[in-house]
């Protein structure tokens, strides 16, 4: 039994060596056959992946980055599946869940459980809001995977990109993060609160970049390859798949993480001081006074 295991694992190495060395030949002798003429340098192909300045989409009547267009589709996308979710589905949740129900709670579980562990005093619209930010993250970035094209203002045809790889759209997030973070200070702590949360003046620059930087480097790698002929082939699947979910997962993840905890730290109750503790045992010794008087 062992031999034929061994031998049956050597074969299966020996294929995909084969497999391999026949790309590898296939992508030497295309690239010779026929060289490519690229109409943008690489540099000029990068550029316009991050900023969209030349490649940009006309919707309805006004020329936007394609990433506009890609957060539309987005937000459509989970606004249909929220109505059709809450119509026929959650109506017919049982006690014992099956398992679209399981399916369902498990990613609600898993953010409301941060939410809780990271705010404990107010987890509820914390859990609410990191499960609709980590659930738009998680979707905008997997959007590049589908592939959809458009026709650019000037009549070329474009894959439609990630909405978070467009740095207006990741500092939107990061902004939005902090207000709710800041309003939570400051509904709970007043002033206060507002002062702790705005001495962390850095929090939507640093969470911004952190998903814009993230994200645009699996875009700028995965332009490169589909850039140069010799690696466009098998390589892009691996590649873009590979850091597109890698992404997906890990920025969702850490995006959701920082706003819980900076959440739980603006609504955490404050200590008393010692001033106004003695003060509080001073008051109640004269009302307990006042009382033995009457």
């Amino acid at each position: 039994m062992n031999r034929k295991k061994l031998s049956g694992r050597k074969l299966f190495l020996l294929i995909w060596l084969g497999v391999i060395v026949l790309l590898l030949i296939g992508i030497a002798v295309l690239s010779k056959l026929h060289p490519t003429e690229h109409a943008e340098s690489v540099k000029e192909v990068m550029r316009d992946g991050v900023l969209h300045e030349v490649n940009k989409i006309n919707f309805f009547g006004i020329e936007v980055n394609p990433a506009v267009l890609s957060a539309y589709i987005v937000t459509g996308i989970i606004l249909l599946a929220a109505v059709l979710i809450r119509i026929f589905a959650i109506p017919k949740f049982k006690f014992i869940p099956e398992k679209l129900q399981s399916l369902l709670e498990m990613p609600v579980e898993f953010f409301s459980g941060m939410a809780k562990a990271n705010s404990p005093h107010k987890s509820g619209f914390a859990g609410a809001y990191i499960f609709s930010a980590g659930l738009y993250i998680f979707l905008s970035t997997l959007f590049e995977l589908l592939g959809i094209q458009a026709v650019t203002a000037h009549g070329a045809s474009i894959a439609l990109p990630a909405p978070i790889a467009d740095i207006n759209a990741a500092i939107a997030m990061g902004v939005l993060s902090y207000v709710v973070i800041l309003g939570a200070g400051i509904i709970c702590g007043g002033a206060k609160g507002a002062l702790n949360v705005l001495k962390d003046f850095s929090l939507p620059i640093s969470m911004s970049f952190r998903l814009f930087g993230a994200l645009l480097s699996g875009l700028l790698v995965t332009e490169l390859v589909y850039y140069y002929f010799s690696l466009s082939f098998v390589l892009p699947v691996f590649v873009g798949v590979l850091f597109t979910l890698l992404h997906a997962v890990i920025q969702t993840y850490v995006l959701t993480t920082l706003v819980s905890i900076f959440y739980g730290e603006a609504v955490e109750p404050r200590k008393k001081s010692k001033h106004s503790r003695k003060n509080a045992k001073k008051n109640q010794k004269l009302i307990d006074e006042r009382r033995k008087q009457q």
